[in-house]
């Protein structure tokens, strides 16, 4: 819509917000709006045509069409006589959806007052379909002005402030629209370093390190606000943890929570790699019953540790990319260095294209482009068409699926984590999309690679099987049903 309308002004940003509610899609707003608005955007002068001259006034500022909630008592008013108190009636009676015959004495009273005002019956009764279906689904405006005020200070801190609006926005999870993994690669696209967590720099909450974004340790799964916060006063209390022993000795967590914080590379630092730091943890941890939030309850105290004798010292090779990217998701809901599309890149064949690839294809063009879903929508409005989001390590794409390939592979659709997405390439003033005509799980999709590819033995984990995604890896996409 952005691209379309193109807002040079809060008064625009309003508009925006409004327009993509149901209540405008329902009573046809939207393509008009868009029309009007890219008339007067090659010229301001352009004339604006409105269903009736008294129209005018009321619905000047949204070219002609009804957008907020007080516009459908203005355009009663205006057009039909209403008065305040007869015009919030009708605006009552729509969005309850009152019974037949009281719509019907409203019409016809509606009906009465614009024809004893000039306007024909099929006027009136094209006005009253589009407040119909607009009134039960409409913004006021002053919702749209607070949705636009935020939307603008949040693209201006976006723009100028990356690395601590992204950390923002990650010591406020779960809010919004967008899962953590997403935002971390759009982060990263912009710029934004993630760093992973760190026993001697972390804090408990995300903090900012430059232009990059340190994770905190309350986004470990297994360390509750108050071991996160127990863990950072003690090493403000008696100075940096010297080693994986020593974090142990000192911070009050039980054994899960410092194993988790080991996958993750907390103590990368120490010099072990972390399938030894986890052996290592395994030869000197003692039992300790967990309590809330992580946090130990029986302390104890850390006996000496004897001398490593031949059976302790064990050569383990180092996790590989996609053990860590695995661990990562598990662990905390996202990946600091690797996307699951960027690691199979090499073993996918070259006709599946990247989102940045779309850029430079023409409009119409059949593509192949694999991905993870990250979220589903089909709004009632749609008339049955799905919308996925697909994000691969270069970006996101919005994916059309029509109701007859919905019908034929719903279970894909509405569950598949990581798609191959067959369609057509569909470029329209600014935006891109892709009309799906065949959807595979990635797994499918791999059998037909010709050659098939292999990774070498050592690139193999429990996450990774023949080159292919476990659906167990992929975080759960918002679903929008």
């Amino acid at each position: 819509m952005l691209p379309r309308t193109r807002p040079r002004s809060l008064e625009d940003l309003i508009v925006q917000v409004a327009i993509i509610r149901p209540g405008p899609i329902v009573g046809k707003a939207v393509n008009p709006y868009v029309r009007n608005r890219q008339r007067r955007l090659r010229n301001p002068r352009a004339p604006i045509r409105y269903d009736h001259p008294a129209l005018e006034p009321v619905l000047r500022e949204t070219l002609g069409v009804v957008l907020y909630q007080e516009q459908v008592l203005e355009v009663a008013m205006a057009l039909a006589g209403f008065t305040a108190g007869q015009a919030e009636s009708l605006r009552r009676a729509m969005s309850r959806k009152r019974s037949r015959e009281a719509m019907t004495r409203f019409w016809v009273q509606f009906r009465e007052g614009a024809m004893a005002r000039g306007a024909s019956s099929e006027v009136a009764k094209e006005v009253f379909k589009k407040l119909l279906g607009f009134a039960a689904y409409g913004f006021p405006k002053s919702h749209s002005a607070a949705f636009a005020v935020l939307a603008y200070q949040s693209a201006w801190l976006r723009r100028y402030y990356p690395a601590e609006f992204t950390c923002a926005l990650f010591n406020n999870q779960p809010m919004g629209f967008y899962p953590p993994h997403v935002l971390v690669n759009d982060a990263k696209r912009h710029g934004v370093r993630i760093l992973p967590p760190d026993v001697n720099r972390s804090r408990a909450r995300c903090g900012v390190e430059g232009r990059a974004v340190r994770i905190g340790f309350g986004h470990v799964t297994g360390i509750g606000e108050e071991a996160a916060l127990a863990v950072e006063r003690e090493r403000e209390a008696r100075g940096p943890y010297r080693s994986l022993a020593d974090f142990v000795r000192r911070a009050p967590l039980a054994r899960e929570a410092v194993e988790n914080l080991v996958v993750v590379g907390a103590f990368d630092d120490f010099g072990l790699s972390r399938r030894e730091a986890l052996w290592q943890l395994g030869l000197f941890v003692p039992p300790r019953r967990v309590g809330r939030q992580g946090v130990a309850e029986a302390s104890g105290k850390q006996l000496p540790l004897a001398l490593p004798v031949g059976q302790d010292m064990v050569a383990l090779r180092p996790m590989t990319a996609w053990e860590q990217m695995s661990a990562d998701y598990e662990t905390l809901g996202l990946s600091p260095h690797y996307h699951p599309l960027g690691l199979l890149r090499p073993h996918l064949p070259p006709e599946v294209v990247t989102t940045v690839d779309l850029e430079d294809l023409p409009d119409g063009i059949t593509i192949q482009l694999a991905g993870l879903v990250v979220c589903r929508q089909r709004p009632g409005t749609a008339k049955g068409i799905t919308f996925l989001l697909l994000e691969d390590e270069r970006g996101l794409v919005n994916v059309i699926v029509f109701p007859d390939l919905y019908a034929e592979q719903r279970l894909l659709v509405r569950s598949e984590p990581f798609l191959v997405v067959e369609g057509r390439l569909q470029r329209r003033e600014g935006t891109i999309n892709v009309v799906a005509t065949r959807l595979r799980t990635l797994e499918e999709a791999h059998r037909t690679f010709l050659p098939p590819p292999e990774l070498p033995a050592q690139e193999r984990g429990p996450h990774h099987v023949d080159g292919k995604p476990d659906r167990a890896l992929a975080p759960a996409a918002h679903d929008f049903y």
